[in-house]
C-alpha cells in the first residue's frame, strides 16, 4: 500500500512512504476520563429540574422550541438572567430585567413585547435557567 500511513500485510512499513497525519489530539490526555453531565449541569441536585421548551420567545438566547432547559430553583434570580416564571398560572421563560424596585420580563424575539410586572400580577420566579440542551 505504497504512499499510505498503513503497513503492508506483513506488518512492516516503508519509512519513505510514511506521511505525517498531524499532531496528537489534545483530547488524548482525557480519553480515559468519563464525562458526567450531572456534575456539569446540576449544582443543586434536589432542586434542579429539566423542562421542555415550547414556543419561540427566546430564540435570540439560543433557546428553541423542543429544547431542554436546566432550571436551578435555589439560584437567586439576577438582572439579565434567564428565568422560568409563573405568571397568572402559566410557566414562561424570559430574561429578568430589574430597574430599581420594578422589574420586567423580556423575550429574545422581537415578536414578543416585554412584560412589566405590576403589583396586582399573580407572579413568582420559579427558577433560574442555567443550561440549554438542543439537538443540532
Amino acid at each position: 500500500m505504497s504512499g499510505s500511513d498503513f503497513s503492508d500485510s506483513s506488518g512492516s512499513s516503508n519509512s519513505s512512504d510514511r506521511r505525517s497525519a498531524g499532531f496528537p489530539s489534545p483530547a488524548a490526555d482525557y480519553i480515559e476520563q468519563r464525562l458526567d453531565l450531572n456534575s456539569l449541569l446540576i449544582k443543586h441536585r434536589e432542586a434542579t429540574f429539566f423542562l421542555r421548551v415550547e414556543g419561540d420567545s427566546m430564540i435570540g438566547a439560543g433557546i428553541h422550541s423542543g429544547d431542554l432547559i436546566v432550571v436551578d430553583r435555589p439560584l437567586k434570580a439576577q438582572h439579565k438572567k434567564v428565568v422560568v416564571a409563573v405568571l397568572d398560572g402559566e410557566l414562561i421563560i424570559r430574561r429578568l430585567l430589574i430597574d430599581g424596585d420594578s422589574f420586567s420580563l423580556a423575550s429574545e424575539n422581537p415578536d414578543y413585547p416585554p412584560i412589566k410586572i405590576t403589583g396586582d400580577a399573580n407572579f413568582e420566579i420559579w427558577g433560574t435557567v442555567t443550561n440549554v440542551i438542543h439537538e443540532l
